[in-house]
Formats: structure tokens, C-alpha cells, sequence
């Protein structure tokens, strides 16, 4: 199995430094890279304190410039918000300057609220239509010349300059949940994002049984690299884990109401919506939280770990910066450089 790391810069209320905040995210990568983590990932959003993402070529260039070996990625360019010939051009541009590092991840875009303003009257649920005409249309522009003619944009000849480093592209990931994106992923040779969540392990499996069903669809297709996300946060003490699962509720809060569109966010900082207020609040109990992310001693993890291999799982994405202390969060990293990552090798 290998590892990967989904940071988000996070600013938790006003009185943080943004630029403490992103000095933190560096420290967090150079660790992972020194760990042994294989991708480091990053997001897209605009407008939101928690989630300070808004090119995520930007910060892979800059995260590029002070790593060696980890490989880096967009988890998600979100195609509606894009240009094909910019998108191309950008990315492109990353895997040269970085020697050939770049995983470039599609995705349709998680916040009803991000579409009001960057692209308003597109419905979250009906992007995924300019995220299958976008992908096609970016890898056409890395080969050559290419005229397009679609739905949503058209174009005369052109190309993407500069050309991606890796032949013939870089790695293609797309973030999948719903059957109809396992299918495009496996027509199309990209590899799979998931994220079940603070879901059990039943959601886990569906994702999997997804990613079959659509193999069957495509006879001598490649099998994708199948990764999926989970929360992470590694502790010794019983004090960590109460930290760790306060602070999740609290980071969760934030996510519902982005999620479900209150539109109650001033100056980038969403209002957390009370624990006893979520939907499906049983999904955010201690225990649940416990037993379904990757909460636990450097053991229990390892066990975790080793489930998800069986269920089929290749690659483990762990998400940090979930609310956490900055020092909570360095913590919890170097248990699961030191004590996780050498059990899988």
C-alpha cells in the first residue's frame, strides 16, 4: 500500500496569521515527503477561511520548490470553474517545472455556494457533465493542436504551451462517489479519489463494488488505481483522542453547513452548526468517529490499514487539518511516518 496526504490550509478564526497558517502546510508536506508519503494533494476553493485553496497549481508550484520526490496533486481542479486552454496550459506548466511530478485530479466541485458565485445558475449535481467534456478536450490540447466544439466551450485550433513533462500525460485522477462516475473513470483511463467520509466500512465496500461493476462495463480495460480518503489522527493518550474528536465535530459543523447551502458564512468563516442540529448527527458520534476514520495508537491504524487492503484498497489518502492544533497535527503525522508507514513496506 501506498500513502498520500490531502492538506488544507486552514485559518480557524481571525486571530491566525494567514501566513502562519501556510507556513505550517510546508512543514506539514516536507514531513510527509520525508515519511515516505508518495502524493501530496491539493484542493480548490474560493471564498472560505477553511479552506484556503484558490489555484491549486499555485500551491503545488510553491509547495514544488522547497520538496524533492513527493509527487503533487489537484484534488480537484473543478472543471466548470476552468478554461480548457488555461487548465491545460497551467498544469502543464507545473509538471515541467516540477520534473515531472504532477497527478492532475478532475472533479466536479463539492459547494452549491462556490457555483452561486463562480459559476452561477450550474447546480453541483449537474457539473459533473462539464467535468467529462473538460477532461478529453485537456488531454487532446497536451498532444497538439486541437479545434473544439462543445457544450460548454468552443474554441479554434489551439494547444496547450507549454506540454507536459510526462509522456504521453500525467497521471489522471478523478473524485468519484456516484456509479456514473465510476464508469466514466474506468472508459477513460483515471484513476479513483473516494471519500466515504465518517461513513462505516459498508461505504467503503459499495465504492469498491462500484469500481467492479464498471470494470465489467469496460471488457480489457486497465484496472485504475483505486485511493481512498479517510480523516486521520494518530494519538497515545486518551486526552488526544478526546482533542482529536472535538475538534472533528467541530471542523464537521463547519462542512454542514457548506454542504447544505445555509449560506451563512461572513468574511470567508463559515457558522458552525451545533452538534445535536446535524444531519445524520449518529455519523458524528465518538465512537462511530473512532471506529469508522482512521482514529487510534499507530496499531490500531495499522490494523485499520490492513482491512482496507483487503477490501481492495491500493493507496491511502489521509486527510489532515481537520481543526486540530498545528502541534496535534505534527504530532499525529510523525506517529504515522514512524510507527505506520514502515509496517507496509
Amino acid at each position: 500500500m501506498k500513502f498520500q496526504l490531502a492538506y488544507n490550509m486552514e485559518r480557524n478564526d481571525s486571530t491566525m496569521r494567514t501566513e502562519d497558517v501556510m507556513r505550517h502546510s510546508l512543514e506539514i508536506v516536507q514531513m510527509a515527503e520525508r515519511g515516505g508519503f508518495h502524493i501530496v494533494w491539493a484542493a480548490e476553493h474560493h471564498g472560505l477561511e477553511m479552506n484556503i485553496a484558490p489555484n491549486p497549481f499555485l500551491t503545488l508550484t510553491w509547495w514544488a520548490n522547497h520538496t524533492n520526490v513527493i509527487r503533487l496533486g489537484t484534488a480537484v481542479a473543478v472543471a466548470a470553474y476552468w478554461n480548457p486552454i488555461n487548465l491545460a496550459g497551467e498544469a502543464a506548466f507545473l509538471d515541467v517545472i516540477s520534473n515531472g511530478r504532477l497527478e492532475f485530479g478532475l472533479g466536479s466541485g463539492a459547494y452549491q455556494r462556490e457555483f452561486d458565485r463562480m459559476h452561477p445558475g450550474l447546480k453541483q449535481q449537474d457539473a459533473y457533465r462539464h467535468m467529462q467534456e473538460m477532461l478529453p478536450a485537456v488531454r487532446a490540447l497536451w498532444e497538439g493542436d486541437y479545434e473544439h466544439k462543445g457544450e460548454f466551450w468552443s474554441f479554434p485550433a489551439t494547444t496547450s504551451v507549454p506540454k507536459p513533462l510526462q509522456k504521453p500525460h500525467p497521471p489522471v485522477w478523478v473524485a468519484a462517489r456516484s456509479p456514473i462516475t465510476f464508469d466514466y473513470a474506468v472508459a477513460n483511463g483515471c484513476n479513483i479519489l473516494c471519500w466515504p467520509m465518517s461513513r462505516p466500512i459498508e461505504e467503503a465496500r459499495l465504492y469498491k463494488t462500484q469500481l467492479e461493476e464498471s470494470m465489467a462495463k469496460t471488457p480489457g480495460g486497465t484496472r485504475p488505481i483505486f485511493a481512498m480518503m479517510r480523516h486521520a489522527a494518530l494519538y497515545d493518550t486518551p486526552s488526544g483522542r478526546d482533542s482529536a474528536v472535538r475538534a472533528l465535530q467541530r471542523h464537521m459543523g463547519l462542512f454542514e453547513n457548506l454542504f447544505r447551502n445555509l449560506d451563512d458564512v461572513i468574511n470567508g468563516f463559515p457558522k458552525r452548526i451545533p452538534l445535536e442540529d446535524l444531519v445524520e448527527r449518529e455519523q458524528y458520534d465518538p465512537h462511530m468517529l473512532e471506529e469508522n476514520l482512521m482514529f487510534g495508537s499507530p496499531d490500531q491504524i495499522i490494523a485499520k490499514l490492513k482491512r482496507m487492503e483487503e477490501l481492495g484498497v491500493d493507496e491511502f489518502i489521509y486527510l489532515s487539518s481537520m481543526g486540530q492544533s498545528q502541534s496535534e497535527q505534527k504530532k499525529s503525522l510523525e506517529l504515522f511516518c514512524n510507527e505506520v508507514i514502515p509496517a507496509f513496506r
